[in-house]
């Protein structure tokens, strides 16, 4: 974990690159953690202390460099009837409790589930929050003074020309600085950052939640641990695939999981919201030149130092500028191939992508377009095997048929391989080649074990032959009709 040739290269191989992107991340940083804040009903300083302790932690203990973690919108919504019926103290102690779980997660090595998750899945993900992305901007640019939609111009012309001059100072950072030295020095009647809400005065003390140790407190607080442990690693996970891709480079998911988990625990403890990784930040990171450790630690620790004691200072950053930061990460965040590939990519595939970007869309739920995007994938997996699996025969002999089973037989396909049998024909005796085929479940074992059956209430000798070591296992197992020499294997 600590080896010196990968803490060097996690934290010392582009100190300059990750130190800008750090800041241009940590300006970006402050009024989200403001406006989520106020979607969860908390105080500011509460999402504010608690972006900066995840961000720090997860660049330390997490498994994705270069991935910014923080309090986020999705997690917020969570907590908004707990905040309202409990108290803030409550939503401190779900974030212990949810990051126990989140380290547990990771100890049970449930990262790896994210194979599970297809392309198609991955790729909605990243469109519908580009597109959530960009709708988060609208109410910024709406009845607003013309000076914003001239700021938000001129950023958006900064942060795309700007590199054609020099890539050595970030774009965004550059759009950030100039947009708020014209919007002071002209005196611009902008909304400002400082128009969020009010900023911490102090650091944060570290401090137990103040909640009776019961088991009602864990009644309460349990299903919103749960539910901020699976939306916020589900999140992470998925990002850390999305930034994988990015920067063609790998990411130890358990690790990732473990890392959220103890940064939910500090962030409980620090009294800050419960978090998890940003999609759109960690895009700014990885466009701004951040890859390393070393960017998201400067995100995390610049946050703190701005709030407390720049304030002043940072409170002036005109809104346009960072609307048109999070307009361009939106339009490179979405997938524009994937609306090419609608034409020539299998329609299923296309299914998959459209209606996890539209679940995501409409409800704002990201688990739940998740959730139906490997459902649907699966469901169409499991269709497309059945549609694989093939029986045909032969008649060997005057009394005999022989029949070849190819393919894979399981709950989806069980019924398919029970109907291609005629239990009818006048035979004696009916040989089962199953050498190409492979039994899965209980299901398919239960198929096998009603064929079998039937033929043998209807007089026929039946012989079972070529099941593989792993189908006979299964037989064996939880098989009925009779495997003492009627089931044998094939030498394999």
């Amino acid at each position: 974990m600590f080896a010196p040739n990968t803490f060097r290269q996690d934290w010392l191989s582009n100190i300059r690159g990750d130190c800008l992107a750090g800041l241009v991340v940590a300006l970006a940083l402050i009024p989200e953690a403001l406006a989520f804040a106020v979607i969860a009903g908390v105080d500011p300083q509460v999402a504010l202390y608690a972006a900066f302790s995840i961000a720090v932690v997860t660049s330390i203990a997490g498994g994705r460099p270069g991935m910014i973690s923080a309090a986020t919108g999705a997690v917020a919504l969570l907590l908004t009837s707990l905040v309202k019926d409990h108290g803030v103290q409550y939503v401190f102690a779900t974030a212990l409790l949810a990051g126990v779980l989140q380290i547990g997660a990771g100890w049970l090595k449930l990262g790896a589930l994210m194979r599970f998750v297809s392309r198609s899945v991955v790729t909605g993900f990243v469109n519908a929050l580009a597109i959530l992305i960009f709708l988060a901007q609208l109410p910024e640019l709406t009845h607003a003074p013309a000076a914003v939609y001239w700021l938000t111009a001129g950023g958006l012309a900064i942060l795309y020309l700007f590199p054609r001059i020099t890539k050595a100072i970030p774009s965004p950072l550059v759009c950030i600085v100039v947009l708020t030295a014209i919007a002071i020095y002209l005196d611009l009647p902008v909304r400002t950052v400082g128009d969020m809400g009010a900023f911490p005065e102090h650091l944060p003390v570290p401090a137990l939640p103040n909640v009776p140790l019961t088991w009602e407190t864990l009644r309460i607080i349990f299903p919103y641990a749960m539910a901020v442990a699976v939306v916020g690693l589900l999140e992470s996970l998925m990002t850390a695939a999305i930034i994988d891709d990015f920067t063609d480079t790998g990411s130890d998911k358990n690790r990732e999981c473990r890392g959220q988990g103890i940064a939910n625990i500090v962030a409980g403890i620090l009294g800050g919201l419960p978090g998890c990784a940003m999609i759109g930040q960690s895009i700014i990171n990885v466009k701004s030149g951040g890859r390393g450790r070393l960017s998201s630690f400067v995100a995390g620790a610049l946050l703190l130092v701005l709030v407390v004691f720049l304030g002043p200072w940072v409170k002036q950053i005109p809104m346009a500028a960072l609307v048109a930061v999070m307009i361009m990460v939106s339009i490179s965040t979405f997938s524009w191939q994937s609306l090419r590939n609608l034409l020539t990519h299998p329609k299923s595939s296309s299914v998959v992508m459209l209606a996890t970007v539209a679940i995501v869309v409409l409800t704002h739920n990201l688990a739940l377009g998740v959730l139906v995007g490997v459902l649907l994938s699966a469901l169409f997996f499991a269709s497309k095997v059945t549609r694989v699996l093939q029986v045909t025969s032969e008649s060997t002999a005057a009394d005999t048929r022989r029949y070849f089973v190819r393919g894979q037989v399981f709950f989806a396909s069980s019924e398919s391989l029970v109907s291609e049998f005629d239990f009818k024909e006048p035979v004696r005796h009916v040989v089962l080649d199953l050498s190409h085929a492979h039994f899965w479940d209980i299901t398919a074992i239960d198929a096998l074990d009603r064929v079998v059956h039937k033929f043998r209430r209807n007089g026929v000798e039946v012989e079972v032959f070529g099941l593989n070591r792993a189908s006979v296992t299964m037989v064996e197992r939880f098989g009925t009709h009779d495997k003492v020499g009627a089931t044998r294997e094939a030498g394999h």
